[in-house]
């Protein structure tokens, strides 16, 4: 890189006073302190865009690792699922008929429990039991009086 030192500086100062003019020079150390600046800052964005574009890579690189682990654990999973469901079945299987058949001995066949007929063909419909002044809540006696006494007139 260009080194610049002090002593540098200041011979370019000198130059640029005699060169230029007492007048000008504030003017054009302002332009030029505009232009340093902003290739400063065109310098620092292609250093920040050049590191996010290996970031990136890298991410990219780790993120195919990452899903590579996760298929490679997956696959293991279902192949050891897969045993398992066929030890289970195996196994579940052989239970199954030994009970089956100590069942049979002692267990006699299901019978459906089925409706209480009776109850179903004793009921009578509300509309009847109204109707026909069946009582269908427990009433107390003071209620009942109360209930069925007949209205004064003022």
């Amino acid at each position: 890189m260009i080194d610049i030192g002090l002593s540098k500086m200041a011979l370019i100062g000198a130059v640029a006073l005699i060169v230029i003019g007492p007048e000008k020079l504030p003017r054009v150390a302002r332009t030029v302190g505009t232009l340093l600046g902003k290739a400063q800052r065109y310098v620092s964005d292609v250093k920040a865009e050049v590191n996010r574009s290996m970031e990136l890579d890298e991410l990219k690189k780790m993120k195919d690792t990452v899903e590579n682990a996760a298929r490679d654990v997956q696959s293991s999973i279902q192949t050891s699922a897969s045993e398992f469901e066929k030890d289970w079945a195996d196994a579940t299987d052989a239970t199954n008929n030994a009970d089956l058949r100590e069942q049979a001995a002692v267990v006699p066949a299901y019978k459906h429990p089925g409706k209480n007929w009776r109850l179903k063909r004793g009921a009578v419909p509300q509309w009847y039991k109204a109707k026909s002044g069946v009582r269908t809540k427990a009433q107390s006696g003071a209620a009942r009086v109360a209930r069925y006494r007949p209205q004064k007139f003022h």
